[in-house]
Formats: structure tokens, C-alpha cells, sequence
């Protein structure tokens, strides 16, 4: 790969440095060779680390296509099933892309909606390509799921909330038979030996302990032990979930994965909404890490994060999108800035700062995603860049001298992304992806989704039904007397 100069009105270099004027970025063989006094004139552009997402899924579709918007997450989960299958290459590379438009150079994509066209490594390797064609770096987590299809208990008596027909659908559509759980975990390393290598990683991905038999999980925990793969999954996203978790895990939950070896510097924890003090504790002391979903937790009416506390009691915190952001656009920036306006303070009690900020965007998910400590514009560090247009966002400032980084927090969003750089290479330049063709890619998947609606027909039909039974399921004695 050849020298390349990068010319910045501003850098932000990193955690606790201040924001550096003026710069010239040498890059060489992926990595920044050499920074220093760039010339004079101003050529418009502020240089931070690419941001990290580090709890997504490479969904094809967005909730306003298939009207689950405003719906809970445990009855918008089975809305999934309304997006039809396809190709899982064209999938993926619109999901990569939209991504690194919105400025993100590295995605944890636990891959929980199988396309199911072909066998599984097959469609993993095409989502590889994918990842290898618009140029992010991707941890691909496969998931494990073998417990509780429908709701966190035994499905019978929703079932006999539902007509014959829908009941018929509703079964044949969510209840088929999962491969055993060493079957399972067998296919992480058999998917990870056809995949692994140029940019891509594989980790194990079950879906999370209500979703999970203790056979697999423990199962999850000693391969983690032996192989030393990182291990994705979900923790206590809804109160439902934790009503769920108390009852069955009178120990606690969090106990019970660190008891499984399911809590450790190699796992990442999505959601963590309903975590306690002493959990949060535990988490921080075993050195794993907690990805936080603002957007998706407050579109799916799951709650609010403590994010502040989880700070507070030493743990790693990271950023996730979920497939589920504000104006369903993939707008990491955006993300970022309303986890901080949330989180940030209460008056003068500052409980969110700066350097928290760029730890959550960006170092902490890159650690989650690829095991890698650290993430910043220095020299001797892996050139992955963002590249935001300074000229226009600071076109209209009065006082000359506002902060760069006041002006990230307060505007920066999907348009500022001038480029994106990973591994030395153009991902994003003047705004347009540049490994693939994202404008055809996103009318081609369109295309090819409104051809296949017919398929989903019947669970369509039985949906209505459905919906109105998880209500019932979830708003009764048992989940919230």
C-alpha cells in the first residue's frame, strides 16, 4: 500500500489529548507513519478514529418497512419473520455500507436473521465478502439459540390464545426443532475456518440466556476457555427479561455467567438495561464489556440504559446501533451524540464525560469487536479515520474559536462524513461508499424484497393474533403482579 498525506484543519487524536491544528497524517502500510505541522491554508476537514458499532445484526430491513414501529420488543421480535429472505451478499453489503456512510469502520454483526438459501457456511462466507467489499472490519458472531421460540416460558398456553389457523402458522413458522447445542457451537469453528482472516473475525453468538439451554451456554464457555474466541450476546434488555432471570436464577444471573465462564474480558454484553449495582460490579471487576443500544432501546420500548452508573462502578462501555437508529439512516454520529446528551450530567454532576464519550464510540467497541486495545490518530496506530467536513460544520459559527469538540457534539451527523478510512484504505470518499455501488445496492434490495412479500403472506395474516397474545402473555399476573 502505498505513502499517503491526509491533511486536517483539526485532529482528535484521542482519548484525553486536546484537539491538534493544522496536521499532516502520513499514512503507510495501513498504519499512521508520521503527524505533524501541516502548511497553512485550511483545507476543511476534522480527523478523529473511526467509530465502532458494536452490537448490530446486518438486518435487510428497516421497521417502518414492515409496520413494527411502536411495538415492544418481545412482540416486535416475530416481525422479523415478515422480511423475506434474500440474497445474503446484497443483505449484508447495504447493511456494511449504509454503516460506513454513517461513519463507522468496524461492526459486530451478531447474525441472528439467517437468510437460510443455502447451508450456513456458505451464507457466512458471503456476508464476509460483503464486509470485504465495502472495507469495514467485522467481528461475524453465529448465533446460538436451542430455548423459548416464542415467549421466556413454555408456548403452550399462547398457543391456545390463537385461532387454528394462525395457530398453525405461528407453530410451523417459529417452533421448528434447533440443532443440538454441540452441533451448534461446532458450526462457530467450522464457519470461522472458512471465513477468518482479512478483516474478519468470528465469535461465538448466543442469543442470551433465555434464549439458551445451560447445555450451551456452558458449552459456549468452556470452547471460549479452550480456543480463546470472543463471545457475543444479549443481557437483560427488558424488564420481562429480568423478571425472567429472577426467577430462574435465584443466585443471579450475572452470577451464573461468571459461574459458566461467560464473564470475562473476551465477552461483550448487549443491552445490560436492567443490571444492578453489585452485577454491574461484577461485570466491571471480570473486565467484560456492556454495549449500550440508545436508538433501539428507546424505538423497541425497552428503557433507558443506566449509562452513568455503569461508569461509575469501573465497567467498559461501548456503542451499539442495534439495526435500529433514529431515522432508521445508520447515523453513528447522531447515536453518539444523543447517548452523551442523555447520559452526560445532572446540572453541575457530570456523569458522562468527554473522554467517556470517546471510549464508548469508539476504543471500547473496537476492543469488543476485535480484541484490540486502543484507538486513536497517533503515531504507530492502524490508520482507521473518519474524515468529517469541518468547513461546513463550521460555517456559521460567530466566535472563531468554538472548540472542535463542541461542534461534534453539538451538529456532527451522516452528512459531515467527507471519508472514511480503514486499514489505510478509502471506505467512504466525498461521502460515497467506494467498494460497492450503495445507491444499486439499496435499489436492488428493495427490489428483490418487495418481489418476495408475497412469501411472507401467512404470518402476515396471523400476526395481529400474535401480537395480541404476547400482550396478554407479558401483561399478566405472572410477569408484572
Amino acid at each position: 500500500m502505498s505513502e499517503r498525506t491526509i491533511n486536517a484543519s483539526w485532529v482528535l487524536s484521542g482519548i484525553q489529548d486536546a484537539a491538534l491544528a493544522n496536521q499532516s497524517i502520513v499514512i503507510d502500510g495501513g498504519k499512521i507513519a508520521s503527524m505533524g505541522q501541516g502548511q497553512s491554508q485550511d483545507n476543511g476537514t476534522l480527523v478523529l478514529p473511526a467509530l465502532a458499532n458494536a452490537h448490530d445484526h446486518a438486518r435487510v430491513a428497516r421497521v417502518s418497512q414492515v409496520g413494527s414501529y411502536d411495538v415492544p420488543l418481545e412482540a416486535w421480535l416475530p416481525y422479523l419473520t415478515l422480511i423475506p429472505a434474500v440474497d445474503p451478499y446484497l443483505a449484508s453489503a447495504v447493511s456494511f455500507g449504509r454503516s460506513a456512510r454513517g461513519g463507522v469502520g468496524s461492526v459486530m454483526a451478531h447474525y441472528t436473521r439467517v437468510q437460510g438459501l443455502t447451508d450456513f457456511p456458505t451464507e457466512a462466507k458471503a456476508v464476509a465478502r460483503a464486509a470485504r467489499d465495502v472495507g469495514i472490519r467485522l467481528a461475524f458472531a453465529v448465533h446460538c439459540r436451542d430455548l423459548n421460540p416464542l415467549v421466556y416460558d413454555p408456548h403452550e398456553t399462547l398457543l391456545g390464545e390463537l385461532s387454528p389457523s394462525a395457530c398453525e402458522c405461528v407453530t410451523r413458522r417459529f417452533l421448528r426443532k434447533p440443532l443440538s447445542p454441540a452441533d451448534q457451537v461446532a458450526m462457530v469453528e467450522t464457519v470461522a475456518a472458512e471465513i477468518e482472516g482479512e478483516g474478519v473475525t468470528v465469535q461465538y453468538g448466543p442469543a442470551g440466556v433465555q434464549w439458551c439451554s445451560d447445555a450451551m451456554l456452558r458449552l459456549i464457555g468452556e470452547a471460549s476457555a479452550r480456543t480463546k474466541r470472543r463471545v457475543h450476546m444479549h443481557l437483560l434488555e427488558t424488564k420481562y427479561q429480568r423478571n425472567w432471570a429472577d426467577r430462574n436464577f435465584p443466585q443471579g444471573i450475572v452470577r451464573y455467567l461468571d459461574e459458566i465462564g461467560l464473564l470475562n474480558e473476551r465477552v461483550s454484553l448487549a443491552h445490560g438495561i436492567y443490571l444492578r449495582p453489585s452485577e454491574m460490579e461484577l461485570i466491571a471487576e471480570r473486565g467484560a464489556t456492556i454495549v449500550v443500544n440508545t436508538s433501539s432501546n428507546l424505538i423497541v420500548s425497552s428503557g433507558v440504559a443506566p449509562v452513568a452508573e455503569f461508569i461509575k462502578r469501573g465497567c467498559r462501555v461501548a456503542m451499539g446501533l442495534d439495526g435500529l437508529s433514529f431515522d432508521e439512516d445508520e447515523d453513528a454520529l447522531r447515536e453518539m451524540r444523543l447517548a452523551y446528551a442523555l447520559h452526560k450530567a445532572s446540572g453541575f454532576d457530570i456523569r458522562m464525560s468527554r473522554d467517556d464519550l470517546m471510549r464508548f464510540a469508539i476504543a471500547n467497541g473496537r476492543f469488543a469487536i476485535t480484541g484490540e486495545v486502543g484507538a486513536a490518530v497517533t503515531v504507530g496506530a492502524t490508520a482507521d479515520l473518519l474524515i468529517l467536513d469541518w468547513k461546513e460544520m463550521s460555517a456559521e459559527l460567530i466566535e472563531p474559536e468554538v472548540p472542535p469538540f463542541d461542534l461534534l457534539l453539538a451538529k456532527a451527523k451522516q452528512k459531515h462524513v467527507k471519508g472514511l478510512i480503514v486499514g489505510g484504505r478509502d471506505v467512504v470518499r466525498d461521502g460515497r461508499v467506494t467498494g460497492v455501488d450503495l445507491p444499486a445496492l439499496e435499489a436492488e434490495l428493495l427490489a428483490a424484497l418487495r418481489a418476495a412479500y408475497p412469501n411472507t403472506a401467512d404470518v402476515r395474516a396471523a400476526m395481529p393474533e400474535l401480537k395480541a397474545a404476547l400482550r396478554k402473555h407479558y401483561t399478566g399476573a405472572f410477569y408484572c403482579g
